[in-house]
């Protein structure tokens, strides 16, 4: 075991090093349960899915208009229109006989011996009789058996993250439970002897860290356990880490540098083994990873900012992983930048921006966006911070980030960056 306390950061590890060593020691979990399609929204499939049943599952009207046989309009034009009996009301028959024509509107059943439905707007009904004035084919506004889904088509894989519009389709196929994987399981405890949860005296600090990472993690799909504050005491750091063994992930906030009370990093490098700590972006480079009993202990810093940008980088992708899901980049928008944000090379550096519109903020950010190639349409992106790790403000109120690489001094004012969003929850 290395002495992390005088070690300090005298090298640290690139962001995507450092990701890659955690996952290598991650597995996805194999649990899984059967549930209802109302409680399947955003979750993972066990199984591949293969519709129960055609859609639709009758051929239908696909127009209003008059349910026929195709070879009876045969010849039917604007100046010679065909006519046919007229059946009645629709629905007053089951099946249509060689030269009728029966009223169906838009996904009516089609009548047994009809193969063809011709518009409202091609017949003129004259007494008893339909007069139509347009020669139709077979499957004229048909909309046939399994148009839109043949029965037994395959529709997910395993893996696939379930969303509103594929519940949608299940349930039209039949489908009405899914085997999935269950949520993965996360233990949050917030550590520092300065923290309270209400009331702070002068000299303590209200959590707010472990809070914000259970709602994230419960964004991203997982379980999470929102443990009380421990103390900086190596051996109730040590209770609550080997409490939370049972879950597929551990995460502390606070702790995790290099200080006299940077306990956590200790603690679980004597419980298993400290994989990465040190990380090359700003802020929150302090980040410790490790893997206890083949359980990932992900060790936050204490800044809020810092604590976040971490839980984007390390856990979001830790629980895609755990949870059976494929790795996705965070999505981006392209806007301009209406200040330069400076960087410390070999960092990646995560500034913190506003967004708004290149016609709406003061005049010299409608100049940016007037001079610009796109003609204004780029939106505009105002930094708010790019350093100040514990100022939780600088994310509350802002729309996104933007990641300066780790080879380069920053971006130019006028420059388009992509601007990631914290909020992204998939």
């Amino acid at each position: 075991m290395s002495d992390l306390h005088t070690s300090g950061f005298k090298q640290v590890t690139r962001i995507a090093a450092a990701r890659e060593r955690l996952l290598d020691a991650v597995s996805p979990h194999e649990r899984t349960e059967r549930v209802s399609l109302t409680a399947a929204d955003g979750r993972v499939l066990a199984d591949p899915v293969r519709a129960r049943r055609a859609v639709p599952h009758y051929a239908r009207a696909a127009m209003d208009g008059y349910a026929v046989r195709a070879t009876d309009t045969f010849g039917a034009g604007e100046r010679n229109p065909e006519i046919l009996r007229g059946h009645g009301a629709d629905g007053d028959a089951d099946s249509l006989a060689p030269g009728e024509a029966i009223r169906v509107h838009t996904g009516s059943e089609l009548p047994e011996g009809a193969d063809a439905v011709v518009m409202i707007e091609r017949v003129e009904e004259v007494g008893n009789d339909v007069e139509v004035f347009t020669a139709l084919a077979e499957g004229s506004n048909v909309a046939p058996v399994g148009e839109d889904v043949a029965a037994d088509q395959h529709l997910f894989d395993a893996g696939h993250r379930l969303r509103p519009s594929d519940l949608g389709l299940l349930k039209s196929t039949g489908v009405s439970e899914l085997r999935v994987r269950e949520p993965p399981t996360v233990g949050v405890v917030p550590t520092g002897e300065e923290l309270v949860q209400s009331d702070p005296n002068p000299g303590e600090v209200i959590e707010t860290n472990g809070l914000t990472v259970a709602e994230y993690i419960r964004r991203w799909g997982g379980q999470a356990t929102y443990r009380e504050i421990v103390t900086d005491d190596r051996e109730a750091l040590r209770v609550a880490v080997q409490r939370d063994l049972t879950k597929d992930v551990v995460v502390t906030t606070g702790g995790s540098s290099v200080g006299e009370r940077d306990l956590i990093p200790e603690v679980v490098d004597e419980l298993g083994e400290v994989l990465v700590h040190g990380v090359a972006l700003r802020p929150g480079h302090p980040v410790a990873l490790g893997v206890v009993e083949e359980t990932p202990v992900l060790m936050l810093p204490g800044y809020p900012v810092a604590c976040i940008v971490n839980a984007v980088q390390f856990l979001r992708p830790v629980m895609k992983r755990v949870g059976g899901l494929p790795p996705a980049p965070n999505p981006t928008t392209d806007a301009r930048l209406t200040r330069k944000i400076e960087s410390e090379p070999g960092y990646r550096t995560f500034a913190r921006v506003r967004l708004n519109s290149s016609n709406d903020g003061d005049n010299d950010e409608r100049d940016i966006g007037k001079d610009s190639d796109d003609g204004g349409d780029t939106p505009l992106a105002t930094p708010t911070r790019a350093s100040g790790s514990g100022v939780l403000s600088s994310v509350a109120l802002a729309d996104g980030w933007v990641a300066v690489p780790e080879g380069r001094e920053g971006f130019a004012e006028g420059e388009v960056v992509p601007v990631g969003d914290w909020e992204y929850s998939a």
